[in-house]
């Protein structure tokens, strides 16, 4: 691309900030980075991906006992480690990727990390009816669980942002662009998304397939 574009996605739990994304990077040219990151993280800094996985997007203390590994970030007391250490490497990972060209990143607070970078700040919602259907569907499982697992994820995520942010998770004023993707659908708001693009001047005509 003749243009260097990050873009940030936060997302409600079964909105489909994935689907959007992997569009996204498809319409663009782009990588994508979702559960990628942790990988990224757990490469660079020797800690098992394990213990990444474990504190994503979670608020909650963590044991090395089994997961501690020689690390440039060397040893931490009593072989613990908390979020904020971990959000620490992480967010070295997602400055480097984004240091690096274009890409777009789901989650993991990527707009706050990037703040002082030029990105498209997007979060996507949608009605609880269609999150549960979709999620239903997606994991194989009654809508009545569905419902649960995303108010646990949401949770989950609402406490790690504002823990790690010192902000609040989905309030629009954090945002360029806050859409409810049932409207458009994913591919509609893939679109809406490079058009808000194109207009701050980050894409020309010709940078999307």
């Amino acid at each position: 691309m003749g243009h260097k574009i990050i873009i940030n996605i936060g997302r409600q739990f079964g909105s489909g900030g994935k689907a959007v994304a992997l569009i996204l990077g498809e319409k663009l040219g782009i990588p994508v980075y979702d559960n990628e990151i942790i990988t990224e993280a757990a490469r660079e800094s020797g800690f098992s991906r394990e213990l990444f996985e474990q504190s994503d997007e979670k608020k909650r203390p963590l044991s090395l006992s089994s997961l501690f590994s020689t690390s440039r970030y060397g040893h931490f007391n009593d072989n613990y480690i908390n979020d904020s250490d971990l959000f620490r490497i992480q967010s070295e990972t997602i400055r480097r990727i984004a240091g690096a060209g274009s890409a777009v990143f789901v989650g993991r607070a990527s707009d706050f990390v990037l703040r002082n970078m030029d990105c498209i700040d997007v979060f996507l919602t949608a009605p609880m009816e269609v999150r549960r259907r979709f999620v239903a569907e997606r994991e194989g499982i009654s809508p009545e669980e569905a419902e649960q697992m995303i108010l646990l994820r949401e949770k989950q995520r609402e406490n790690y942002y504002n823990y790690i942010t010192f902000g609040n998770w989905g309030v629009a004023s954090n945002y360029d662009l806050c859409i409810d993707s049932s409207i458009l659908g994913f591919e509609g708001t893939a679109d809406l998304i490079i058009e808000l693009a194109r207009k701050k001047g980050c894409l020309t005509d010709n940078e999307a397939r």
